[in-house]
């Protein structure tokens, strides 16, 4: 009997476990035994943390696109399509516009969403970057705005949330702007006391100075407390009125939150993020289903949980190709324990690295926080397609 694997998502977490299964499952002697299914809206993978990079040249989108098609073993089959649901005790994926898909055994990995927090008017008029599209909607958006200004009179870009995707966003436009010469006044907003929050001080000020040196003017200590079409309010109260920053463009990167193709499952999920609770070695509440990446919040013991990055999804999908053969064999689980390598964040063409494992360093910049911010992705490129595709994309990062 053919045991089907479904994988519904192409992130780092889908394609690091697609990646994966090509070894695991000849390893295990499975072909012919096993068939792989892979879902996914678009038909190619999106290297996430890089997506940045779109919004000052938008031809960066193809040295940071996999075509999935292309990472596929002879024995699987890519499907293009959006998942919306999942059923359980059927064991099928629906989908958007084609026939349910069922499974044996089933890998979520379809990321995360942007979280607004129930701010008013938020969701309304935030641009956000969670996928090409966005990217390519904030270089839009900020081109026109900037044909629309004057020196006198510069557009006003906000960036808010100082996350990984704030700080480069922030560092994007700020780069475009020096680039051609655009009137644009670039802002960053942060609601808690400094960027980068809840990492040392070595860290957060290293980036602030960066940030600084590019021309990002840095609001921390105030939430975005209401959005309307014109202005953005930081903090107020009963009796204070918020501060008003009026506004051209707004991207918000502030939070995740859980994806509603799974509003409607038995899978159990965190109320607060709606995320899918997951065991370490990647199962769900249904023993047929695993979840890892953004999708996952993913037991790390002390009421700790991995933490939604890069590098912890493509870590777990190697481990989450393995479980699922050993599903499929009816064989032990592996467990998976998150391990921090270090930090790496771009802000324009600066870079800063911090804490990265086997290094004898702790915060730093230059010319090789650059390399090791480039080197990360184009390792990645390559070991999920080929090193002439990952040697192609080095000069667009």
């Amino acid at each position: 009997m053919t045991d089907r694997i479904v994988v519904v998502g192409a992130g780092y977490a889908g394609a690091g476990t697609v990646d994966s299964l090509k070894d695991e499952v000849p390893d295990a002697g499975l072909e012919g035994d096993v068939e792989l299914v892979w879902i996914n809206e678009h038909d190619y993978h999106l290297v996430l943390h890089e997506s940045h990079r779109v919004i000052r040249d938008p031809s960066v989108a193809s040295k940071i696109t996999v075509p999935c098609e292309s990472m596929l073993p002879d024995w699987g089959e890519f499907v293009q399509d959006r998942a919306v649901g999942l059923d359980t005790d059927d064991r099928t994926v629906e989908l958007e516009d084609g026939d349910p898909v069922d499974y044996d055994y089933l890998l979520l990995g379809v990321g995360s969403a942007t979280a607004f927090f129930g701010i008013d008017g938020l969701r309304e008029h935030a641009l956000t970057l969670k996928s090409l599209a966005d990217a390519r909607e904030i270089h839009h958006s900020v081109r026109e705005a900037a044909a629309d200004a004057s020196v006198a009179d510069p557009a006003q870009v906000i960036v808010g949330g100082a996350g990984l995707s704030g700080i480069q966003a922030a560092g994007e436009i700020a780069a475009y702007r020096d680039e051609h010469n655009a009137p644009v006044d670039v802002h960053l907003v942060e609601g808690l006391e400094e960027v980068f929050p809840n990492n040392p001080d070595e860290v957060q000020q290293a980036i602030r100075s960066r940030l600084e040196d590019a021309g990002v003017n840095i609001e921390c200590g105030e939430f975005i407390s209401e959005v309307d079409d014109e202005t953005v309010y930081l903090g107020g109260g009963e009796d204070e009125a918020p501060d008003e920053m009026p506004y051209d463009v707004l991207v918000w990167t502030g939070g995740i939150t859980g994806r509603e193709e799974l509003e409607n499952t038995d899978l159990e999920r965190d109320e607060r993020s709606r995320r899918v609770f997951a065991d370490r070695d990647f199962r769900t509440s249904d023993d047929r289903v695993f979840a890892i990446g953004d999708t996952a919040l993913i037991d790390q013991g002390d009421d700790d949980v991995a933490p939604p990055t890069a590098v912890a999804a493509w870590t777990a999908a190697e481990v989450a190709g393995e479980n699922l053969v050993h599903a499929v064999l009816d064989e032990p689980l592996s467990t998976w324990t998150y391990e921090d390598k270090g930090t790496l964040i771009s802000v324009g063409d600066e870079a800063i690295a911090h804490e990265i494992d086997a290094l004898p360093f702790g915060t730093f910049g230059g010319p090789g926080a650059k390399f090791l911010k480039k080197a990360a992705a184009v390792r990645w490129i390559a070991s999920i397609s080929s090193v002439g595709r990952g040697m192609s994309a080095w000069s667009d990062m």
